[in-house]
C-alpha cells in the first residue's frame, strides 16, 4: 500500500510539473528566413521597444550591421540620451554568429561592456516584410520585444499595423514605448 501511495504522489507531481511547464507562453519562432545579404546590412531605426534598464533615457535608437576588417559581422546598438539629435551617444557593440546559418532569422551577439566583459543576447527575427523595410525582433524566452525599420519617420498607421503584427505573433504589446527618433 506504500508503494502504491508514493507512485500515486510521484506520478501526480510528475502531471503537476508538466502542467506548468505546459502553460508557460512559448515564443513563436520566426515566420521566414532572412536573406542575409539583404538584412544584415545598413541601418535600421528602433520604433518600438519593450523598456530594458539598459534603455532608460535612450532615444533615436538604431542598429547598423557592418563586416569588420577580418570580414566578421558586427551589430552595433547605439541610442542618444535624452534627446535625438544632440544627446550623447550609448554605443554597444559586437560580433554576430548565427546558431541556425539555414534561415538567418535566429542570431547571437556578444557584446563588449566596460572595455572587458562580453554579454551575449539572442535575437530572433519573427517577421520582416519582402523589401526588408521593417522587421519584429524579440527574445526566445518572450521577455524583450523591438521593431525596427529602415526609415526612422514611420506614419503612425505603419506603427500601429507593425504593433498589430507583433500582438498577433503572441507578444504583450501594452508593454511597449515609443522612443522618438532624430527629425529630418
Amino acid at each position: 500500500m506504500r508503494r502504491l501511495l508514493a507512485t500515486a504522489f510521484a506520478a501526480a507531481t510528475l502531471m503537476a510539473a508538466g502542467a506548468a511547464l505546459a502553460a508557460e507562453p512559448k515564443a513563436p519562432e520566426p515566420t521566414k528566413p532572412v536573406d542575409k545579404d539583404r538584412f544584415y546590412l545598413g541601418i535600421w531605426h528602433e520604433i518600438a521597444r519593450n523598456p530594458m534598464d539598459i534603455t532608460t533615457g535612450c532615444v533615436a535608437g538604431e542598429t547598423r550591421f557592418t563586416t569588420n576588417d577580418d570580414g566578421v559581422l558586427m551589430d552595433r546598438d547605439s541610442c542618444r540620451m535624452g534627446d535625438p539629435n544632440l544627446g550623447k551617444e550609448k554605443v554597444f557593440e559586437g560580433p554576430v554568429t548565427f546558431p541556425d546559418p539555414s534561415t538567418g532569422a535566429k542570431f547571437h551577439t556578444s557584446y563588449k561592456v566596460f572595455a572587458f566583459f562580453r554579454a551575449g543576447r539572442d535575437y530572433w527575427v519573427l517577421d520582416h516584410d519582402d523589401a526588408y523595410s521593417w522587421f519584429i525582433v524579440a527574445s526566445p524566452n518572450f521577455k524583450d520585444l523591438s521593431i525596427f525599420t529602415r526609415d526612422p519617420q514611420v506614419s503612425e498607421a505603419q506603427r500601429n499595423a507593425l504593433v498589430g503584427r507583433a500582438a498577433a505573433l503572441g507578444y504583450d504589446v501594452t508593454k511597449l514605448e515609443f522612443p522618438p527618433q532624430p527629425k529630418g
